[in-house]
């Protein structure tokens, strides 16, 4: 018998807790919820869950604070999560995605919609199987970087070193690296990282740029690897020195 995903709801508004609940039952999953952050620390302590609708106005702790709390338990960096808040500024959603958040839906929603997204999110964060046999790493790039992508375990290595990387920033980068000189537009960067449909947020993208050339620093200080094109987007410099 197949087990039914686990979603936990984190939501001190009882009758939006009580339709989520019933959509998400009605869908094919589990839904256990929380009105507090400290039962949700509880509940995802006790047992991962496999996706989590956070609410940002909880009482008792700040919805983005209790994101990074619950990201910091084991497993936790793993466990895809959806912010749900009444408030609609853009600085609340950059500040989500920001975080790592996997989507974002302001209230009032469409109880379908959000379901759909669960949906989406959990079909994008499945992991593939581990390796029957021990395989190299696959090199994936152009010939003459110094970068290899090994897309099983989700790395890529600079300069013959791992990156540790958000699950954002390697979709990022996983980009850039397959097409050295090629620039992607901020627009084309968050349709195909993030979540299809959303609208394009620069100041996330640029967030996420910054980070990473500041691990790409931290490797070989004295490279520019990601270039950017004014106007346009981000490209991989085509002049790096080869590993």
């Amino acid at each position: 018998m197949l087990t039914k995903p686990r979603i936990l709801v984190v939501e001190d508004e009882s009758g939006i807790a009580d339709t989520l609940q019933y959509v998400l039952a009605t869908d094919g999953f589990t839904p256990v919820w929380c009105s507090t952050a400290l039962q949700a620390l509880r509940e995802f302590s006790a047992e991962l869950p496999a996706l989590v609708i956070l609410d940002v106005g909880l009482p008792d702790l700040n919805g983005f604070e209790l994101f990074k709390r619950l990201q910091a338990l084991p497993g936790g960096a793993q466990v895809p999560m959806l912010f749900l808040t009444a408030r609609s500024d853009e600085i609340d959603r950059v500040v989500g995605l920001e975080l790592g958040a996997d989507d974002y839906i302001a209230k009032p929603f469409s109880p379908r919609e959000l379901v759909a997204r669960v949906r989406g999110i959990l079909r994008r964060s499945v992991r593939p199987a581990p390796a029957t046999q021990t395989r190299p790493i696959l090199e994936t790039v152009p010939n003459k970087t110094p970068f290899a992508l090994d897309e099983e375990r989700r790395q890529i290595r600079f300069y013959s070193r791992v990156l540790e990387l958000s699950r954002y920033e390697y979709g990022i980068l996983r980009l850039l690296v397959q097409k050295p000189g090629r620039v992607f537009t901020r627009d084309e960067l968050f349709d195909k990282v993030w979540l299809e449909g959303s609208g394009s947020l620069d100041r996330t993208i640029d967030a996420h740029i910054k980070t990473l050339r500041a691990k790409l620093k931290a490797v070989a200080p004295h490279t520019e690897p990601i270039r950017t094109s004014r106007g346009a987007g981000y490209a991989l410099s085509e002049e790096l020195p080869a590993a």
